[in-house]
């Protein structure tokens, strides 16, 4: 007897496709921007940049590293959002992170976020009360 189940084409095409864009995020994401075959800006709120240059080293770190991706926070399973938390001077800072995917003049949604040629990413990140 054979327990596998055989997803329709249509459906097993949007979670493969949504496997490539969290491969792609993820190389973004922990490069900082550095992986140039996946393009993008790294962006900082004012709350994140007014914290002390260790706290942003702390949250650059955490940023790069996070991997406890769930269906609450991941429901489309392509790694675009991360929340979590630092302390900073002794007291606890709640950030986001977000990942959003546009056209290459960074005008418009992408249209095809699993082709890097065509698409740009921008990874915010925010302390909590900010969003």
């Amino acid at each position: 007897m054979n327990d596998q189940t055989t997803l329709p084409a249509e459906e097993q095409a949007e979670i493969d496709r949504a496997a490539k864009i969290a491969e792609q995020n993820d190389r973004f994401r922990k490069t900082w921007g550095a992986d140039f075959t996946v393009p993008g800006q790294i962006v900082v709120t004012r709350g994140v940049a007014s914290l002390s240059a260790g706290a942003q080293v702390q949250i650059m770190r955490v940023v790069q590293t996070f991997d406890t991706f769930t269906e609450d926070n991941d429901p489309y399973g392509d790694h675009t959002f991360g929340a979590f938390e630092i302390t900073a001077v002794g007291e606890a800072v709640k950030l986001f992170w977000k990942i959003d995917l546009y056209d290459t003049d960074y005008t418009y949604g992408s249209e095809t976020p699993e082709d890097t040629a065509a698409t740009r990413r921008v990874l915010t990140v925010m302390q909590r009360h900010e969003y």
